[in-house]
Parts: C-alpha cells; sequence; structure tokens
C-alpha cells in the first residue's frame, strides 16, 4: 500500500491531511455509512504496518543521502587538490620567471658591495632549478607528457636544462633493453622516443641526437669492447668475424636511425659515433687480416700435403735453378732425375676452395672496414697473400713437380699424368679469374692498384702457362716417344715385304692398331684435360708430330707390290684416327701420306698421272721421289725412266 501511494509522500507533508487520505482508503475506517462500519481494530493494524513501511524507507533513504555525500566530499577534495596543484603549477612559473630575471640582474652588479645579494639569489636560483628537475622527473615517471611539456618550457631558460635531457634520456633507456639483441633495443628505442620527443621539448632533433650519441659511446661502446678485447689476443679468426659482425649490424642501426631528424648533417654525426666506438680495431685491422690469412692459408696447404704424406721439395728460385729452367724451356731436356709422383698431380680442388672463401671473407671484411682511402692497398694486399700461397705455393710447386715427374721421351711404358696437371690447373684457374672478377675488381677498379693487379694476374698467369706448355710438349714428346717404341716393338720388314707375296690378307698391320688405339686413348685424355682453344692446339701439335713420325716410319722399309697395300692400309687406319682429332689440317697431312702411299702400288707407267694428280702436285718433286724409290722394284729401268 505504501508503494502504491510512495509517490505522495514527497509531495508538501501535511499530517493531518495525509491520515485523513490513510483512514479515508482504509477498509472500515471510514465514517461515512457504508456497507462496512467503523472498525477500530483494523485501522490499528493498518496505522501500525504503515509506520513500520516509513521506517524501512526512511532507513534506505538515509544509507542513500550518506553514499551521495561521500561521494560529493571525495569530488570536492579531488577538485580542490587539483585547484591547488594548478595554482602551484602557475606559481612556479611565476617564481621562475623572477628569479630568472632577478639572476641576469645579478650578473650586473658588482660583487663587493652586493655579494650577499648575489649569493642569495644564486641559491634560491639553484633550489628552484632542482626542485623543476624533480618535478620533471617524477612527471615523466608518473608517463605525464603534458606536465614534461610544462617544465621542460620553464626550464628552457635555465642553465639546468641540459640536465633536464639528460634526466630524461636516462629514464628513457630504463628497462629498454630486455632482448638478447642490443641493437635491435637500441632501435625500437629510438623509435620510440622519436615518436615522443616532440610533444615534451621544443628542439626534439637534438634532444634525439643526443640521446643516440649516449647509446653508442656507452651502451654499444661497451658492449663492443667486451666482445672483441677477450678473443682480441687469443683468436684472430673469432675476432676478425666478430669485429665484421659488429660493425655491420652498428652500420645497420645507424642506417635506420638516417630516417629521424638529427639536425642538419646527420650522416657526419653518425659516421663519427661509429668511427669513436671502432676506431681503435680499426687502425690496425689490416695487419690481422693478413697476418690471419697467411697462417690460415700456410695451415690449409699443410694439412693437405700432410694427407698425402708428403714434404714438399725446396723448389730453388736464382742462380743455377733459373739456367736450368731457361736450359730445359729451350731445348726440353730433363735436368735432373725424373720424380715419380704416383699419379698425383698435388693439386687439390678442396684446397683451392678453401683458400679462396677464406680470400673472399678477407675480401669482404677489407671492404666493409677499411677507410676507402686505404681500401685499394689493403685489397691489394690480401692479393697478393692469394697469389702466394694458391698460385705460387700450390698450383704453381703443382707445375713443378709435374715437370719434374715427366719421363725422358725414350722412356718405355711411361705414365704420362701432367695431362691431369693440366685438367685440374685449368679448372683452379677458371676458380681464380672469377675471384679476381666478382670480389678484387669491385675494391679496386677506381683505383691506380687497378693496373697494378692485372698486371701482377698477367705474369702469374703467363708464367703459369709457361710451364703449361713446357709440361704438354715434353708430354706430346713422351707420347711420340711411346708410339715409336710400339712401332720399334711391332713392326717387322716383312710386313711390307713379305716373303709369300701369294698368301697375304690385305689389311693394316698390328703395329698399327697398336699405335692407333695408343694414339685414341691420349686424344681423349687431351680432350677431357683442356678447353676451347687449348684442345685444338695441342691436338694440333701432336696430329704433325704423329703424322711425321709415321711419314719417317714408312721411310725406313723397302715395299714390294703386296707390302704397298698393306702399308696403304695402314695409313688408311692412320687417318681414320687422325679423323677424331678434328683438325683439318691433321688430316689433310694424312689425306697426303694415303696418297703418296699410292706411289708404292701403282704401275709404273701411270706414275706421272698420279704424281700431277689434286692431291701431290703441289708436293716437292723430291718428296714423291722418296717415296718411289722405297718401291722394291724402283731400281728397274722401266721405272726410273717413267718417273724421270
Amino acid at each position: 500500500m505504501l508503494n502504491e501511494h510512495s509517490a505522495e509522500m514527497f509531495e508538501p507533508f501535511v499530517a493531518d491531511e495525509y491520515i485523513e487520505r490513510l483512514v479515508w482508503r482504509t477498509p472500515g475506517g471510514g465514517s461515512r455509512g457504508g456497507p462496512e462500519a467503523f472498525d477500530p481494530k483494523r485501522l490499528l493494524e493498518e496505522f501500525v504496518n504503515h509506520i513500520q513501511e516509513l521506517q524501512i524507507m526512511d532507513e534506505r533513504i538515509q544509507r542513500k543521502v550518506e553514499k551521495l555525500e561521500q561521494q560529493c566530499q571525495k569530488e570536492a577534495k579531488e577538485f580542490a587538490k587539483k585547484v591547488q596543484e594548478l595554482q602551484k603549477s602557475n606559481q612556479i612559473k611565476e617564481a621562475a620567471d623572477i628569479i630568472q630575471k632577478l639572476h641576469l640582474i645579478a650578473q650586473e652588479l658588482p660583487f663587493d658591495r652586493f655579494s650577499e645579494v648575489k649569493s642569495k639569489i644564486a641559491s634560491k636560483y639553484h633550489d628552484l632549478e632542482c626542485q623543476l628537475i624533480q618535478e620533471f622527473t617524477s612527471a615523466q615517471r608518473r608517463g605525464e607528457i603534458s606536465r614534461m611539456r610544462e617544465v621542460a618550457a620553464v626550464l628552457l631558460h635555465f642553465k639546468g636544462y641540459s640536465h633536464c635531457v639528460d634526466v630524461y634520456i636516462k629514464q628513457c633507456q630504463e628497462g629498454a633493453y630486455l632482448r638478447n639483441d642490443i641493437f635491435e633495443d637500441a632501435a625500437v628505442l629510438c623509435q620510440r622516443v622519436n615518436k615522443q620527443v616532440g610533444d615534451i621539448f621544443s628542439n626534439p632533433e637534438t634532444v634525439l641526437a643526443k640521446l643516440i650519441q649516449n647509446v653508442f659511446e656507452i651502451k654499444l661502446q661497451s658492449f663492443v669492447k667486451e666482445q672483441l678485447e677477450e678473443c682480441r689476443k687469443s683468436d684472430a679468426e673469432q675476432y676478425l668475424k666478430n669485429l665484421y659482425d659488429l660493425y655491420t649490424r652498428t652500420s645497420s642501426l645507424s642506417s635506420k636511425l638516417m630516417e629521424f631528424n638529427l639536425g642538419t648533417d646527420k650522416q657526419t654525426f653518425l659516421s663519427k659515433l661509429i668511427k669513436s666506438i671502432f676506431i681503435s680495431y680499426l687502425e690496425n685491422y689490416i695487419e690481422v687480416e693478413t697476418g690471419y690469412l697467411k697462417s690460415r692459408s700456410a695451415m690449409i696447404l699443410q694439412r693437405y700435403y700432410d694427407s698425402k704424406n708428403h714434404q714438399k721439395r725446396s723448389i730453388g728460385t736464382g742462380g743455377i735453378q733459373d739456367l736450368k729452367e731457361r736450359i730445359r724451356q729451350r731445348t726440353n731436356l730433363p735436368l735432373g732425375p725424373s720424380i715419380d709422383t704416383h699419379g698425383e698431380t698435388f693439386l687439390s680442388q678442396e684446397v683451392v676452395v678453401n683458400l679462396l672463401q677464406e680470400t673472399k671473407q678477407a675480401f669482404e671484411r677489407c671492404h666493409r672496414l677499411s677507410d676507402p682511402s686505404d681500401l685499394p692497398r689493403n685489397a691489394f694486399r690480401i692479393f697478393t697473400i692469394l697469389v702466394e700461397f694458391l698460385c705460387i705455393e700450390h698450383i704453381d710447386y703443382a707445375l713443378e713437380t709435374g715437370l719434374a715427374g715427366i719421363p725422358s721421351s725414350d722412356s718405355r711404358n711411361a705414365n704420362l699424368y701432367f695431362l691431369d696437371v693440366v685438367q685440374q690447373a685449368n679448372t683452379i684457374f677458371h676458380l681464380f679469374d672469377k675471384q679476381f672478377n666478382d670480389h678484387l675488381m669491385p675494391l679496386i677498379s677506381s683505383s691506380p692498384k687497378l693496373s697494378e693487379c692485372l698486371q701482377k694476374k698477367k705474369e702469374i698467369i703467363e708464367q703459369m702457362e709457361m710451364k703449361l706448355d713446357t709440361g704438354i710438349d715434353r708430354t706430346l714428346n713422351c707420347m711420340i716417344g711411346q708410339m715409336k717404341h710400339i712401332l720399334a716393338a711391332e713392326q717387322k720388314k716383312t710386313d711390307f715385304k713379305p716373303e709369300d707375296e701369294n698368301n697375304v690378307l690385305i689389311q693394316y698391320t698390328n703395329a698399327c692398331v697398336k699405335v692407333c688405339a695408343y694414339v685414341r686413348k691420349q686424344v681423349e685424355k687431351i680432350k677431357n684435360s683442356m678447353d676451347g682453344k687449348n684442345v685444338d692446339t695441342v691436338l694440333m701439335e701432336l696430329g704433325v708430330r704423329f703424322h711425321r713420325l709415321i711419314y719417317e716410319h714408312l721411310q725406313q722399309y723397302s715395299y714390294s707390290c703386296m707390302g704397298g697395300m698393306l702399308a696403304i692400309c695402314d695409313v688408311a687406319e692412320y687417318r681414320k684416327c687422325a679423323k677424331d682429332f678434328k683438325i683439318p689440317m691433321v688430316l689433310h697431312l694424312f689425306d697426303t701420306l694415303h696418297a703418296l702411299c699410292n706411289l708404292l702400288v701403282v704401275a709404273p707407267d701411270n706414275l706421272k698421272q698420279v704424281c700431277s694428280g689434286e692431291q701431290l702436285a703441289n708436293l716437292d718433286k723430291n718428296i714423291l721421289h722418296s717415296f718411289v724409290q722405297l718401291r722394291a722394284d724402283y731400281r728397274s729401268a722401266r721405272l726410273a725412266r717413267h718417273f724421270s
């Protein structure tokens, strides 16, 4: 019932009217006539219940009032505090302005008359400055950017403004280095500050530059020193790797920082910071690099020769050694005993790859760590080490050993391994040339060192080619010597002048079969050992010598008619063998020799006609005569008459 009339309770309250309305609405409570007579008990009960409900409502309303009063008091206190802070803030600005002006005026006052005043002003100036810095520090810790901006603006005219910046930089770095990557941490820190610093300071580029300087000169420099000092004297390889990695990552960080506004010449600013960290390590970098590269290269070579159980021979230079070399090159004579290399070339592609890999890494470090003015000179020093250990100590040594292992031309059953040396040397030359072009040339292309490097490379290659040519020439002589032995052992005089002319099987001789088999094997080996024009050049030389050998060999015999047919068959087989050379001139020589052999069997009456044929017409008459003289019937008057 109370809820039905609760709205009435909040209207202006008149007790008599309120009771009258309550009685009127209660059954049995009215005084007028009606179906229900006046019931005092029921009315009393209604009054008691209504009074209880009013008491409950009163308690509820009272609690709500108390809660609202507490909230109001709290908001009033907060408002008062905020007003107080704003007032205080304003008084700081006013006080700062006053003390700043007093400080400037005090500078002009004579010390002897106003020393006490000046001292008080200075003390107040210092105290206020400290308060401002403390306020800035607290605001930064609370993350109140607007308050930091206000205090920084006030401090801008104080001497302690730089200290305010120092505090900001110090606190920015608290908890900033949590990853394992200090360079990434530094980049994230600078990116975060770059977004914030413009909202706080009037000179954000100066503050950001000072933060970066602090990061480089303190944090990064300490980290770099820790990483390098422990291996600087004990492990050159690790030291160089660390130095290259740290310098590269520092430079990468610098590139990221170039995106920010750091003032007018940020490139120079960042370059100086990098230099300040690494200058003590870069001053003697190339000495460490070349020292390590020499020892590493020597170790790679020694490990290889040890694996072959080989003690390197001393290859002398100058004096008698040079004289022997000149004699050997001009006369092709083996000076000194031949060395049996047991088929070992003493060239290793694995060794070469390792040497080139070490040098490649040295070139990369040189490019990164050298001062631009020193780069060509440093790169040249690395190149000379590569030449020393790869070209001289490895390739040249293998060539000298290979030359010493070539047997004399009259040796029987000689194993010719020098072509294997040629094959591997050619492969190595290609790798050496590729590194020269890919990794050295970019470092020296615009400096005077370019011509010096090209000249040194040219000299090295010419020396190598000269030894290769000498070895190939002597190897070809050995091949011809082997053919001579085969012919001497297998060719019989009766092959070309059989005792029974009627019982001869017309085919090539056994000597021819063995010589051709040997030649084909050598041709294949030459093709596998060389490439390009070198193959044609060597095969041309071998083909010419092969032809001369067979030509002179045929001149040693006298030929019957059937023997001449056998000689023609042999030469035809030699001609097939010559086709494998794929050298037109060599094939032409054997075509001509084949035509000459026809003079051994042609009828006397047809000699002049054959000699004037296309293949023989341009030959010297003495050559033609020499072949005709080989005929067994040459001394007959009839043959001599027809040929004269």
